[in-house]
């Protein structure tokens, strides 16, 4: 048996090690450290300015991929203390596009990031879904913080961004996004937990692979995957009552299966389709202030036909209903639809799955399109949507016939499919085909385009889902709604637009800097909060009670706006976690969190 000396000598062990070179003397002479570390003891401005060298000093963005890998390991404060104050240039590093490039090749290099007996989340086979109550209680006692998980990102691999069934390799994105959670929203570390449902690939190049880390078995079917997927969610939320879950890259049907399954039973949401159509839904209502185009007249085509697209569709759905009081019907009326097989119609010949069904078209006589060029010329739309995965679908010849159709307004094109390489049309590309005159949003970053007739720079709007999923997760942590509604999803992305400063309104911008991602991550939790609350939706009575006593300015009862009050917003970015500015405070927060009672 352990005595309580052994307990306080192991953390400060534990603090000492990730406090590195910053370990102050009394710590290091407490550790019998004299003589075995280097001299010199550093301020973490040094640590970040040394670990930012190294960095840069990597010749390929997987060796940087890789290289913060290990740094998360080893200090998560100075971690996390780099990422925020160079967000603009690592955040591509630790999520798309390097994060695909990532996964490609996880199995290859997963046993030179972590150490080997360090839990990075749980990787859970059919077979531990027989004992998934052992599985959790191994990842309680392999933690170091005695602390539950308050969010999870789950994925079983199987439509990894545009890359597709990539098994266990999918596991780099649960941990990226979490990362995201951390540092767009200020959710604490050591409190998010990514996890991997190994039930197998049908890619042969895994399955073939000597050196691949997953189940060498083909997918189960689905009944066999609902009941496997069953008691894993039903035991995390056993073992974690508060925990949020956030389905992620999961193939079409079990996206909207899940979602549909679980979304009034538990606190859950699925950033493929909720996250993606908020993000979509708040630049769609910034190019519609802009294009020109009455809102009732907007004829929108979507290219590419999944669940992305079925969830960014019902969000805009939403906003024709609720912000311009359209019927439901009527507005659905509005939306196109082009999959492989081309326009998507009642009558085209095929069985079409429930999510396209919804949106499939009935009064398309005997036409039918067969390609995206003949759609276009059907429909004449005002806004065109890309979440098909195929690269430069959107033509200079798509693109140029956008910008005929619409002489008399804006054209709306969002390529949105990640990564880089199945993006539709890259910005310069849409400016220089349209005049100038696209209102643009794509799913990848581009780079800014000169006019070269003015020399205006031009910046391109990115419907990053950055922009909501955080604030999803940080607002859902913080009041813990019985469960997740359409309409909080939807007073996030009102929140959204509303974020926007006069600098970048004035620029005709329909997303906020990038750069200023924290202060707007809070806004918008600010807004779920407020609009949990509304709805009857929260237990918790202190956020009850901050809400009911503190209503936004020109709030309107029963209206969805993504309002909320300054006291709101003061609560919410007070309980954002930030890593510590300096040792000390590291170590009594660190010691505070092992050993609560030493305080």
């Amino acid at each position: 048996m352990s005595e309580a000396g052994d307990s306080r000598r192991n953390s400060i062990e534990l603090i000492g090690a990730k406090a590195g070179t910053a370990m102050p003397a009394e710590m290091r002479q407490a550790l019998n450290l004299r003589g075995l570390v280097p001299t010199s003891i550093e301020n973490f401005s040094k640590q970040e300015l040394r670990a930012y060298q190294q960095l840069m000093s990597k010749s390929t963005n997987l060796e940087k991929y890789e290289f913060l890998a290990g740094l998360r390991c080893l200090n998560v404060n100075l971690f996390f203390r780099l990422l925020l104050n160079h967000f603009r240039d690592i955040v591509p590093l630790i999520y798309t596009p390097t994060v695909g490039e990532a996964c490609l090749s996880y199995s290859h290099i997963y046993p030179f990031l972590y150490p080997f007996r360090m839990s990075v989340g749980l990787f859970i086979t059919l077979d531990d879904t027989d004992c998934i109550d052992t599985v959790i209680e191994n990842y309680r006692r392999s933690m170091p913080e005695p602390i539950d998980p308050e969010i999870t990102v789950i994925t079983d691999g199987s439509r990894i961004l545009g890359l597709g069934d990539l098994g266990v390799n999918g596991m780099g994105i649960p941990i990226g996004k979490l990362q995201l959670y951390t540092a767009a929203a200020g959710l604490n570390p050591s409190r998010t937990l990514p996890i991997v449902l190994d039930f197998g690939t049908n890619n042969e190049r895994y399955l073939n692979d000597p050196l691949y880390l997953g189940t060498r078995e083909r997918r189960p079917d689905d009944k066999r995957f609902y009941e496997a997927a069953g008691r894993v969610i039903s035991a995390l939320h056993y073992a974690f009552p508060g925990l949020l879950i956030q389905f992620e890259d999961f193939s079409t049907e079990h996206a909207l299966g899940l979602l549909d399954q679980w979304r009034k039973r538990t606190m859950c949401f699925n950033d493929d389709i909720q996250g993606t159509g908020c993000v979509i839904l708040a630049g769609f209502i910034s190019a519609v202030e802009q294009a020109g185009i009455p809102p009732q007249t907007q004829r929108i085509l979507f290219f590419g036909a999944g669940a992305a697209a079925s969830g960014v569709a019902k969000q805009l759905v939403d906003y024709f209903v609720i912000e311009h009081k359209i019927p439901e019907q009527q507005a659905k009326a509005m939306f196109w639809f082009v999959d492989s097989r081309g326009l998507i119609t009642t009558n085209r010949g095929d069985t079409l799955p429930k999510h396209k069904d919804v949106f499939a078209r009935h009064d398309n006589g005997d036409t039918q399109c067969r390609s995206i060029e003949e759609a276009i010329e059907y429909v004449k739309p005002t806004a065109l949507i890309g979440l098909s995965t195929v690269h430069n679908a959107f033509t200079e010849k798509i693109l140029t016939r956008m910008s005929d159709l619409n002489q008399q307004g804006r054209p709306i094109v969002f390529p949105l499919s990640n990564p880089e390489t199945k993006a539709e049309c890259t910005f310069e590309e849409a400016m220089r085909c349209t005049g100038n005159r696209v209102l643009f949003a794509s799913g990848t970053a581009f780079p800014e385009y000169t006019i070269p007739e003015t020399c205006e720079v031009c910046v391109p709007g990115q419907g990053n889902n950055m922009f909501a999923f955080p604030a999803i997760g940080l607002g859902s942590v913080l009041c813990k709604p019985t469960y997740i509604t359409d309409s909080m999803i939807f007073a996030v992305a009102k929140a959204l637009v509303n974020s926007r400063n006069e600098e970048e309104k004035a620029c005709g911008e329909l997303y906020p800097r990038i750069e200023r991602i924290r202060d707007v991550s809070a806004e918008l939790a600010a807004a779920f909060v407020t609009q949990a609350v509304s709805e009857g939706l929260v237990k918790e009575k202190h956020w009850v009670d901050v809400v009911n006593a503190n209503m936004p300015e020109n709030s309107l009862p029963g209206r969805v706006d993504g309002l909320f009050s300054r006291r709101v917003l003061g609560e919410v970015k007070t309980l954002m976690w930030l890593p510590a500015a300096s040792v000390e405070q590291y170590i009594v927060e660190a010691i505070t969190t092992i050993n609560p009672d030493d305080t």
